[in-house]
């Protein structure tokens, strides 16, 4: 790769996730931050111990995490912890000798996918908006090409003065990403501004950075997830054992390549960040939320286990039960089936076939009836509420592809990495 173009990026460096679908072997990369070089930048702050737990969490999603220590960060937490965290050198000292293998902020620079700056204080955001570089992190940060994510974290009063604010305006116009801070307690023991986000923020908006371009930028799905919940009277609902958590990591797969991201949800699961979250109860509510959301849809992933029936009458009182009654007679209507009724030229549908018998042959009804893109047919009992699955992809003109057991999470990749080609598909067809 030509010097200027940059080093190529961990998803670029294994080839792109979702180019194609794949085949067995399965997916060796299921998001952004797997295999990712991240040079996380700690600076002085209290919170700089939390950036211990980001450290971690980071290396738990499988990056390659490469600390650098501000002269202020070392004042709160030692190098020795981070070392131990990453199992990698800790770097603090711009003018560290060469080796033959490493250039000092050169290298890390040049191989960073990631520069992460949590916290941020003060100091450090005034000295990034300067562009000073007599410090090894002022350095990295005028050296690479990657993206740069910033947390700041600091005193209320620090963070709201005009000096601050401008910097952190200077940094946003440059294409910097700032996360937080967030409100609440702060090491003063006063409340305000100035609370490093969460770990879960922080690593939420790195995997949308690292996927920001992938072949899904530009393109904007939509996803159902969790049971609806069908209202018998005010306290009762007819509902089913779906969690959600098929749709959420549905919605977290498409926004880790680069697509902007609507989850239609009944589930109380914490979102994927960046996503667009419509919260609804019933199978009527979640029509009326996709039918709005398709208007600028490139696909609907309808994983939500909607009701096939609902009462036809909702009691205003909680339905009392008699001394002498032994049976309650329930009348109920037939629910909407939504996929089934969506029609919005170029939308690709993809539906998933919750089964008790007959699993393909009951999957490919579903993908003929509901002109489907593609289904994902799966058992029933086996898979509701569980946090694995047993899968099998119908396409239109191909063999079933039966995968092993995986969690939702890698099936979730493996369903959108064959999403990719059908969004290309479409593209090229209506061109």
């Amino acid at each position: 790769m030509d010097e200027q173009q940059g080093e190529p990026s961990a998803l670029e460096r294994e080839g792109r996730l979702g180019q194609g679908a794949p085949t067995a072997p399965h997916l060796h990369i299921t998001h952004p931050l797997q295999r990712a070089r991240v040079v996380l930048g700690v600076s002085g702050g209290i919170a700089a111990y939390k950036a211990a737990d980001l450290a971690s969490k980071l290396v738990q999603s499988e990056a390659v995490v490469d600390v650098v220590l501000t002269a202020g960060g070392q004042e709160f937490v030692r190098p020795l912890t981070f070392q131990a965290l990453t199992k990698r050198p800790v770097h603090t000292d711009a003018f560290a000798p060469w080796t033959e293998t490493s250039f000092g902020h050169i290298t890390l620079a040049r191989e960073a996918d990631l520069l992460v700056i949590a916290p941020a204080s003060a100091n450090t955001i005034a000295r990034l908006a300067l562009g000073l570089a007599d410090d090894l992190l002022g350095a990295i940060a005028l050296s690479t090409e990657a993206p740069l994510l910033v947390a700041p974290a600091m005193e209320h009063g620090m963070y709201h003065h005009p000096a601050t604010q401008e910097h952190l305006a200077t940094l946003v116009r440059r294409g910097v990403i700032v996360v937080g801070p967030e409100r609440g307690r702060l090491a003063s023991g006063y409340e305000g501004d100035g609370r490093l986000a969460s770990v879960e923020m922080i690593l939420g908006r790195a995997r949308a950075l690292l996927g920001r371009d992938g072949p899904l930028a530009g393109k904007h799905v939509v996803v159902t997830a969790g049971g609806t919940r069908e209202p018998l009277d005010p306290v009762r609902f007819l509902g089913n054992r779906s969690s959600g958590t098929m749709g959420y990591a549905l919605a977290q797969a498409a926004i880790d390549h680069g697509a902007a991201v609507t989850l239609i949800t009944t589930a109380s699961l914490s979102p994927p960040v960046t996503a667009t979250v419509v919260p609804v109860e019933t199978a009527e509510q979640m029509r009326t939320a996709v039918e709005e959301a398709v208007k600028e849809g490139d696909a609907l992933i309808m994983a939500a286990a909607v009701a096939d029936f609902r009462p036809d009458r909702t009691q205003h009182q909680k339905i009392k039960k008699r001394p002498d009654q032994d049976v309650l007679d329930l009348r109920l209507t037939q629910n909407p089936d939504i996929i089934a009724t969506i029609d919005h030229p170029g939308l690709v549908k993809v539906g998933f076939a919750a089964e008790t018998h007959d699993l393909v042959d009951n999957a490919r009804a579903k993908l003929a009836a509901k002109g489907l893109a593609m289904i994902v047919a799966n058992d029933a009992v086996d898979t509701i509420g569980s946090a694995e699955s047993v899968a099998t992809i119908i396409q239109r003109d191909r063999l079933p592809d039966e995968l092993p057991r995986m969690s939702k999470q890698r099936l979730a990749a493996e369903i959108v990495a064959r999403l990719i080609p059908l969004l290309e598909r479409e593209h090229d067809d209506g061109a």
